[in-house]
């Protein structure tokens, strides 16, 4: 692609502004009045990257050039910058798609599509790209832009070898994703058989095997409670001493309140040596983080809400408070907390709990979050985070989440309700050391996968980048100079433009007050539709 320094090109082929190719139009914009059940779809860019996404439709009346067919090219070119071949059912263009009618007298429109795609890459990485976070090409660079153009006969050739290769491509990454979905599958698979007893020989019967008695797990919930009120008591007497007032009997015991046990009628039967718990009754705290919004480039540390996923907690993912540490010493995380997302944009993530593994640093946790501790050393928050994340505790808290206003939530009362079921902590043990082994072997492998697929795709701009350096195919010296039939079809623009009578274009209302299109002209550059 051309800049300063521009490369030579093959013989026979020559430089040609992305304008030179076709129609490039622009999108309309929709009101939520345009949508409806019925009509056409409006082809948003989300129906471009994700096909599974549904459609807002419309049946207002618009000009024809903003249909959209099967096979045109589209070209996203704010937020996600791509090309893509339109592969659904007829609609309409939204703003923010440029649909592409490739001049066929000079482009073969399957290379054009394919040195679009190789234009934006390199559009990417130059002084066009504009925006922080909504990144986005201009209309005007983006239509002086200038790409090498081969000729007409040699780009078929070009095209043919470029889909050769990319089929095999296309095989290979089509390899890898199932690859991955079967990783995904072995995941599920293994963290159901923990949570269901059939991961690891259980205690009962190692116990039988080796004629030995054991602790079953409703004997350790006995335990974890005991331990529970007695931690409570030793709290409350140093709060009742630390103001002068020493108990003369043991009336205050009574403010302690027992944790409910979970309703297990319409629970499945546990394994042997397996117990029905409720969260509640293994916790020592559950609390919500700090309100306040990250303000500093630094000072404390906070966790940004995505630093918790099923089964992980990144501490790497921070932003920063001002002021000292210390005056958000209640909300400073520690090794075996369990954190949980208490509202998300997402439903699928609202719930999901992770375990804070080693602590290097202080860092505090914001109020989008919930932090639990565990009220003993007796229970595993290591095991806990497995259960919480997949069968019944999942989908009690799946069940419990409300969505308002785009945001969906679930209350620190549900967590506490969620059942879970207790092994015993020899068990517990085994369990997390045996998925761990597991899960760190599907990880890998899920990194291999992930390189080969940058890699599958860095092959893909390799071949891009070979064929519109003119390297894919041999030149045949019969073919016509692409520079002799883009100076031709240039001069036959400009005629058919000198011999049109000019029309102003103006935008009217119909009788209903409401605006209609403007009538579409056909012009060389782009079409109807306006500028960002």
């Amino acid at each position: 692609m051309r800049e300063d320094n521009s490369p030579c090109l093959p013989p026979g082929w020559t430089w040609a502004t992305i304008r030179d190719t076709g129609e490039y139009i622009n999108g309309l914009a929709f009101r939520k009045s345009d949508w409806g059940d019925e009509g056409l779809p409006i082809i948003r860019i989300q129906n471009l990257t994700d096909p599974s996404k549904p459609f807002n439709r419309t049946s207002r009346q618009v000009d024809p050039v903003y249909i959209v067919h099967r096979g045109d090219i589209l070209l996203s070119w704010s937020a996600t910058l791509d090309a893509f071949t339109w592969r659904g059912e007829t609609g309409v263009l939204n703003q923010h798609i440029f649909k592409v009618v490739p001049d066929n007298r000079l482009v073969h429109s399957p290379y054009l599509y394919h040195l679009l795609r190789h234009a934006i890459d390199l559009l990417k990485q130059s002084s066009h790209l504009h925006g922080s976070t909504m990144k986005h090409i201009n209309r005007g660079p983006f239509l002086s832009f200038q790409v090498p153009l081969a000729p007409l006969a040699e780009q078929r050739r070009i095209v043919a070898e470029i889909e050769k290769h990319f089929t095999r491509l296309d095989a290979a990454v089509a390899a890898l994703e199932r690859a991955r979905a079967n990783l995904k599958r072995y995941r599920a698979a293994v963290l159901k058989a923990a949570c269901e007893g059939r991961l690891v020989p259980t205690e009962a019967e190692l116990a039988r095997a080796e004629g030995r008695d054991y602790e079953t797990g409703e004997q350790l919930l006995q335990r974890i409670l005991q331990e529970r009120r007695a931690k409570w008591e030793a709290e409350e007497l140093a709060k009742l001493r630390a103001k002068g007032k020493e108990p003369k009997d043991d009336r205050w015991k009574a403010r302690y309140k027992e944790p409910a046990a979970p309703d297990t009628s319409d629970l499945p039967e546990l394994p042997e040596g397996w117990v029905w718990a409720r969260l509640d009754q293994l916790l020592g705290s559950l609390r919500n983080g700090i309100s306040k919004k990250p303000d500093s480039e630094s000072g404390t540390p906070i966790l940004r809400i995505n630093a918790v996923r099923p089964l992980s907690v990144n501490m790497e993912e921070i932003r920063y408070l001002s002021g000292s540490v210390d005056q958000y010493a209640d909300y400073v995380l520690c090794q075996g907390d369990l954190l949980f997302t208490r509202y998300n944009g997402s439903p699928e993530l609202v719930g999901v709990c992770g375990a804070v593994r080693a602590v290097d640093r202080k860092v505090v946790y914001p109020d989008k979050l919930i932090r639990a501790r565990l009220a003993s050393h007796l229970c595993l928050s290591s095991f806990v985070q497995i259960v919480l994340n997949v069968g019944l505790s999942r989908e009690f808290i799946a069940r419990r989440i409300r969505t308002t206003a785009g945001q969906s939530g679930v209350s620190g009362s549900d967590i506490r309700s969620v059942p879970l079921p207790l092994p015993p902590l020899a068990e517990q043990r085994r369990i997390v050391a045996e998925v761990e082994r597991r899960l760190s072997v599907v990880e890998e492998l899920e990194r291999q996968i992930e390189a080969n697929l940058k890699r599958a795709e860095r092959l893909r701009q390799a071949i891009l980048k070979r064929a519109f350096a003119g390297k894919l195919v041999p030149q045949d010296p019969n073919d016509e100079p692409a520079s002799v039939l883009l100076e031709r079809i240039r001069a036959e623009r400009a005629a058919a433009a000198a011999a049109e009578p000019k029309r102003r274009r103006t935008r009217r209302t119909g009788g209903n007050g409401k605006r209609t299109e403007p009538v579409a002209k056909t012009l060389p550059l782009f079409g109807a539709g306006g500028e960002r």
